[in-house]
């Protein structure tokens, strides 16, 4: 039983004026032992009120293998470590347990909450000098061009003044993180002197101290003159600021799952999203974000006249069909090139296949995901002008507009290949599309298409310029070529 303090009080009054010790319990009605006690206690100060440990018969006699198996487990990684369910079973299998699942899982949880309380470290409240910019990626989804596509949101943060930006993004490859950040620093017309970063990205790694980065990303900070410093991506705290912004903008800007045609109108969508919430919000210290934010734009660094391109370059060999791939994609360099080995150039939204020191072999638009081959159609077109029979099975076929594709296999092979070689002509400065229109149109006319008038005509499709009369008026440029030439004699 508890004795009061007011008895306790009464006790030790008693005894200090003499009374004796079997007077005082009569009067108290207390024990003489517990008059005692309280009468001979030198410290009255108050003692922490820790709750005595109880007994737990069904587990007190495997704790010292509970504990091994729980110390054992913080060396291994997180996801195969013991859980509360896993020991109760291995008990029950090597060591005869007899007890609940709830005995077992009670004492792991007090083993966990008192050994990683001595284990945390807390979180520390850090101090952002100006133009220190934080780094990181978040996920997201969207419906681009009529399809639903998992894309990335590349997010940079200003911690000083709480400025934050953001650009969707395909991919976080180190092509992506590069492009994705000079996109950044051109809208906020400066460039950060320090990148906070963690492993998760492709610039870098830190292992044990020493960090590797990435050669695309090193050539970045270099064009920049940024530094850069990396974090453990499992500790918030250290880059609290960017950890928050993805969220908060995931939630401001892409909820609903937004409706776009074009990465590009999606980016154009989230700029003026961020230059709103930037304008209408506020740094740590109270004060607007643009009021703030002009301290950390005076402590960055001026941009390059040159904008830094983001293509990593790698060797790759094509196929006896001219294919390379990339990335799990394959991309037609054109059958010309089979068995060739060549450069390959890739961007965000390109690859660039080169040969011959230099020499452009295709440029065609980067895919993402899977999917069948990339190629333009006007890469095949040299192949079928030295093998003009070949037109009856090849896979342009499907690219051209039915009609030139009838009339084309009219033709003697002679024919096709005039006509072929006119549109090779005009596809390289028109586009395949635009040089098989005209060539229909000359067909149409009932002409054979020769390379000056389906170029010609070809240029005049790609501008969007009507022709005269329904066609293009060739006898004009003949006339003047006359006149020229006429001219020139005398």
């Amino acid at each position: 039983m508890t004795v009061p303090l007011s008895t306790r009080q009464d006790i030790r009054e008693l005894d200090a004026t003499g009374v004796s010790r079997c007077e005082i319990a009569r009067r108290l009605d207390v024990s003489r032992n517990t008059v005692a006690r309280y009468a001979d206690m030198t410290d009255m100060s108050p003692a922490p009120p820790v709750t005595s440990v109880r007994p737990h018969p069904a587990t007190d006699a495997h704790a010292d293998w509970i504990d091994s198996v729980l110390s054992a487990d913080r060396g291994a990684p997180r996801k195969q470590r013991h859980t509360a369910k896993r020991i109760y079973d291995r008990l029950v299998a090597e060591r005869g347990y007899e007890g609940s699942y709830e005995s077992v899982r009670r004492y792991v949880a007090a083993w966990r909450r008192e050994h990683g309380a001595l284990a945390a470290h807390g979180f520390l409240e850090l101090e952002w000098a100006p133009g220190v910019a934080q780094v990181d990626f978040g996920n997201f989804r969207c419906v681009l061009g009529g399809m639903p596509t998992d894309a990335k949101l590349l997010v940079v943060t200003l911690p000083h003044s709480n400025s934050r930006y953001c650009v969707a993004m395909m991919s976080e490859r180190s092509e992506c993180l590069c492009a994705g950040l000079r996109a950044v620093f051109e809208w906020m017309g400066r460039a950060p002197a320090v990148l906070v970063l963690d492993n998760a990205t492709e610039a870098g790694r830190m292992v044990r101290g020493t960090v590797t980065e990435s050669d695309l990303f090193s050539r970045f900070r270099a064009h920049y003159r940024c530094s850069s410093r990396y974090c453990n991506p499992y500790s918030g705290n250290e880059k609290g600021s960017v950890e928050n912004a993805v969220g908060f903008l995931r939630r401001n800007l892409l909820v609903p799952e937004p409706l776009v045609s074009s990465l590009e109108e999606l980016n154009a969508f989230l700029r003026s999203g961020c230059d709103r919430l930037n304008a209408s919000s506020l740094a740590r210290d109270g004060r607007p974000v643009p009021e703030a934010a002009a301290e950390d734009l005076a402590a960055m660094l001026a941009l390059p006249g040159i904008g830094f391109d983001a293509v990593r370059w790698s060797n790759a060999h094509a196929d006896k069909r001219g294919y390379v791939t990339v990335c799990g994609r394959q991309y037609c360099a054109g059958p010309a090139w089979h068995d060739r080995d060549l450069l390959v150039g890739t961007r965000p939204d390109s690859v660039e296949m080169l040969a011959d020191r230099g020499r452009r072999v295709a440029m065609l638009p980067r895919a993402w995901g899977e999917g069948g081959p990339v190629r333009n159609p006007a890469s095949l077109v040299p192949a079928l002008v030295a093998r003009p029979r070949a037109f009856g099975e090849s896979t342009i076929r499907r690219d051209m507009p039915p009609g030139l594709v009838d009339a084309v296999d009219r033709l003697d092979a002679a024919g096709r290949r005039q006509v072929l070689r006119a549109i090779s002509r005009a596809a390289d400065p028109s586009g395949f599309e635009a040089a098989c229109a005209a060539a229909a149109r000359i067909i149409a006319e009932g002409r054979m298409p020769d390379e000056a008038s389906c170029d010609m005509l070809a240029r005049r499709v790609a501008a969007g310029m009507p022709s005269p009369g329904g066609h293009a008026d060739l006898l004009v440029y003949d006339g003047f070529l006359g006149r020229e030439a006429k001219s020139d004699a005398r």
